[in-house]
């Protein structure tokens, strides 16, 4: 498989996966509110369309936490990591654009209509579509096990999935998008459920940049880096050492 189709299928990928995910979250905020199931069907859907678009010439890991898993657990080269970590960074940050340049009109009548000003602490209220926060009540260390959890067991179901699923595994992109789906429904109430850093951290880089500045990451000191980025990699970490070590298990 090409390296640069490799590469370009995790930005097509995640650029698929955000744009259909935080525009969910967007139509909510902006339009008519959608029920947390709804939108996590949604990002499920979102999930099972990018893998379906994009495995047929990727990996179509997605998100930086199944790139590490799968290169700890000697499934993907280690000198690939980085360029798959950038390719899926630049196509979350693309979705997370030309989302902005879609609804910034509307967005500011909302913001004007709610009293928000971009940029102050409560304007997080119209971020969410772009980036995660964390609820008020959640302690930073129930984040980062929400978080950390959440990934966990995502990249847990996807390992079983490549070992145990080999006959019917035209159906893995719906069995990753529906544990995705179920996780947001679990998680979300306490951190709206990243589960992937690129998938946080790209479209963060576009409130940041369109005005929200430092009130486009969470309150808690330092939390956008534990919670969303290093939870995400050490649950996958996680689940690599309990499918390949623990339970003895060999791709």
């Amino acid at each position: 498989m090409s390296y640069w189709k490799e590469a370009l299928g995790e930005y097509i990928g995640i650029f698929i996966l955000v744009f259909i995910g935080c525009s969910s979250v967007a139509v909510s905020i902006l339009y008519f509110p959608l029920q947390l199931w709804q939108i996590a069907l949604i990002w499920a859907l979102g999930v099972a369309t990018a893998i379906y678009s994009t495995q047929s010439f990727s990996h179509s890991h997605l998100n930086p936490a199944v790139t590490i898993a799968f290169a700890l657990n000697n499934e993907c080269k280690w000198n690939r990591v980085p360029t798959y970590i950038v390719a899926q960074l630049l196509g979350a940050a693309t979705a997370g654009a030309i989302l902005f340049a879609l609804v910034n009109k509307d967005l500011m009548l909302f913001e004007l209509q709610n009293n928000i000003i971009r940029g102050d602490a409560n304007s997080s209220q119209s971020a969410v579509m772009f980036g995660e926060f964390i609820a008020l009540n959640v302690q930073h260390l129930t984040a980062c096990l929400a978080e950390g959890l959440g990934t966990f067991s995502l990249v847990l179901v996807i390992f079983i999935l490549g070992f145990k699923n080999k006959r019917y595994s035209y159906l893995n992109p719906v069995f990753i998008g529906l544990t995705v789906g179920i996780i947001i429904l679990v998680v979300a109430p306490y951190t709206q459920a990243g589960l992937n850093p690129a998938r946080d951290f790209g479209p963060r880089i576009v409130a940041y940049l369109g005005g929200w500045g430092n009130a486009a990451y969470p309150t808690y000191g330092g939390s956008f880096f534990s919670v969303y980025i290093l939870s995400p990699i050490l649950g996958g970490a996680l689940a690599y050492l309990l499918f390949s070590k623990l339970l003895g298990i060999q791709q």
